[in-house]
């Protein structure tokens, strides 16, 4: 039999959480090992024997988790927001220090989110204008979300390799943000509303035509195989790795 991967859930008491222990409780090539809430130290992870440690936390308590993971030569797969490039950048030194050690930030484990996403980025290039609309559920603490946030950071870095300018706007007057907000220099708007789970358009345009890229998860199942996927992959992907796109051949 093969031997089964040894993972502990972090905020095993949330709603991500709580999905992601029974997704590890079902996967036969895994254990789940500990289940931890807010409260309990993280010594636990070392007394479990955890190999992968799934951090869906919060943004105060992830970087922490995430470093007590790596010094204690742990994998980490981490889907709490919050990492901006300071917090990459002191966590790339730290994993220079521990090599053979993988860590996987991931703004979104939908695959189909992660497609959508990498099929905007090429496709943006060719259209004149972009913009991305996020929808969530109210109790959504973070906006934009950090997905639509990678999502404007792919298609700006494609439009400036391709030469592409800004998307054209005439607006000189408005309201405090009508426009939603800039992320290098992508338009972004968000949406909370009670009855989401979480949602995404990016809509591109050209003279005479529209391209809309849509992807919807109805219920927080749907980000489980992507958390499995990166359980399963993590160890050998030494470093730090953004996005789960990094673990898929893509082919675009």
């Amino acid at each position: 039999m093969t031997e089964q991967l040894a993972v502990a859930v972090l905020g095993a008491n949330g709603r991500m959480g709580a999905e992601a222990v029974k997704a590890v409780e079902a996967a036969t090539d895994m254990k789940l090992v500990a289940a931890l809430g807010r409260s309990d130290s993280l010594d636990g992870l070392v007394n479990a024997g955890a190999q992968v440690v799934v951090d869906l936390t919060v943004p105060e308590s992830t970087e922490a988790n995430v470093r007590f993971a790596v010094e204690h030569g742990m994998h980490a797969v981490v889907g709490t927001t919050g990492w901006d490039a300071a917090r990459l950048n002191d966590l790339e030194e730290l994993l220079g220090r521990n090599a053979g050690v993988g860590v996987l930030i991931a703004p979104n484990f939908a695959l189909g989110s992660v497609l959508a996403t990498a099929f905007a980025a090429k496709a943006a290039k060719y259209f004149e204008s972009v913009e991305v609309i996020e929808l969530h559920h109210p109790d959504k603490v973070d906006a934009p979300s950090g997905t639509a946030v990678r999502t404007a950071q792919l298609i700006a870095a494609e439009r400036a390799d391709a030469g592409i300018g800004a998307s054209p706007d005439a607006t000189t007057t408005e309201l405090a943000g009508a426009r939603g907000c800039d992320v290098d220099g992508i338009r972004v708007h968000s949406v909370r509303l009670r009855g989401l789970v979480a949602h995404q358009e990016v809509l591109l345009g050209g003279p005479g035509e529209q391209l809309t890229l849509r992807h919807d998860s109805f219920d927080r199942a749907s980000f489980m195989p992507g958390v499995l996927l990166g359980v399963r992959n993590v160890a050998g992907y030494p470093g730090l790795t953004v996005g789960l796109d990094g673990y898929l051949d893509l082919g675009v």
